[in-house]
């Protein structure tokens, strides 16, 4: 091969992430890996396979034209010796393909695909935390397990990506990596169809027979247990004993979703809950809704409150990871503190006690603080421009 053709040929990224299902990781990988296939990179998608009870989003990969290579045992659960067949066929694949740039996604995929990159020798090395798990997951022993393990693969990373400022100081903080190597780089979606929402308005509300001055309350997230969906039924019930006609909608599903319909049964606001299950109509959703709550434990940057404000909805959200880089508070959003259900009702019932204009201004703020800023082409020159300090800086320019 000559040096012209060498010059011309784009450079291999390799992406790994743990597996396609509902939820920010999935959309984030699905877009790197369309967007940056261009003259300069070639980018692949490498994931694993999702658990039964997850929501699948290899149709997002499909309408987007990225076809993910799989590795059936890479997932979401801990198992040494699936783990250790998937690192085999990471490093396998690495082999073949010999990319410049291996870029991992999540806690699993990050731990095999950096080991796997090492053992095969790829010149460099990126990680995104999208979250982390370094609280509200585990138990102290494997929460300090996970952590020497992510120190150590830090020392191997040429550039570790938060997904906002306040991430990055908490990812400092536990002593993973140096603060010339972590930067923060903010998620990019494909936001014109939430800021172009209003126009839906009414879809939801028929479907569930909700008039349209009956105040309606949403929630987007997987049903597990970091989203704290108990605490936001726990603040819908408080809400109502002040806002009787009130209603509630949570869209997703997941391991919980028969413990939280129980919840609303105990709580005796069964007929105030609605529990859509996984929906692809977001932006039908956010049109109707006159506020957005998160009840998380713990964030990196959430899809759905980025959203959310996208579409110009005023929000209500707990005050963990990134949020705090999203919302200004009683301008754009109204900030509560996690694990509080009282808290989360005070919030919600201030929101909708604001006059209608009121509301439409928090929207429009919240709107205007996440659009353009949060949009994909934001991101793919903030990745692009990081690949190309990395190559320059390791002198792998070129084809590996």
């Amino acid at each position: 091969m000559n040096e012209q053709n060498v010059q011309h040929n784009p450079i291999r990224v390799v992406r790994f992430v743990a597996r396609l299902n509902v939820g920010g990781p999935a959309i984030h990988t699905i877009l790197l890996t369309k967007f940056l296939s261009t003259s300069r990179f070639d980018s692949t998608l490498i994931t694993g396979q999702i658990s039964p009870t997850e929501g699948d989003m290899s149709y997002f990969a499909e309408e987007h034209g990225v076809v993910p290579q799989i590795i059936p045992e890479l997932g979401r659960e801990i198992q040494w010796r699936r783990d250790l067949i998937a690192l085999w066929k990471m490093f396998r694949l690495l082999r073949k393909l010999r990319p410049t740039i291996v870029h991992t996604h999540t806690a699993k995929a990050g731990m095999l695909g950096r080991l796997a990159a090492k053992l095969a020798g790829v010149p460099c090395i990126v990680h995104t935390f999208h979250g982390h798990v370094f609280h509200s997951y585990f138990s102290p022993r494997k929460t300090r397990i996970f952590l020497e393990i992510e120190r150590v693969l830090a020392h191997w990373t040429d550039a570790i990506i938060t997904l906002s400022p306040a991430q990055r100081a908490e990812i400092l903080s536990y002593r993973i990596g140096t603060p010339d190597k972590v930067q923060a780089i903010g998620l990019g979606l494909e936001l014109q169809k939430f800021v172009a929402c209003k126009k839906l308005r009414g879809k939801i509300r028929r479907e569930l027979d909700i008039a349209d001055e009956t105040p309606l309350v949403g929630l987007i997230a997987r049903l597990v247990p970091i989203k704290g969906l108990h605490y936001f039924l726990e603040a819908a019930a408080s809400v109502l004993k002040h806002i009787p006609h009130a209603q509630f909608v949570i869209a997703g599903d997941g391991e919980l979703r028969e413990e939280l319909e129980q919840l609303t049964r105990h709580l005796n606001i069964l007929n105030n809950v609605h529990f859509l299950g996984f929906r692809r109509d977001l932006p039908e959703i956010y049109a109707d809704l006159d506020l957005t709550v998160l009840s998380s434990l713990n964030e990196g940057l959430p899809v759905a409150l980025i959203e959310a404000m996208a579409s110009g909805t005023p929000v209500v959200s707990t005050d963990v990871g990134g949020v705090g880089d999203l919302i200004q508070p009683e301008r754009s959003g109204i900030l509560v503190p996690a694990k509080n259900s009282e808290a989360l009702a005070a919030g919600i019932g201030n929101a909708l006690a604001l006059s209608p204009k009121k509301r439409r201004e928090m929207g429009l703020s919240a709107q205007r603080s996440v659009y353009p800023k949060y949009h994909i082409d934001t991101l793919i020159h903030n990745i692009a421009t990081l690949y190309e300090n990395i190559l320059m800086t390791k002198g792998a320019s070129k084809p590996f």
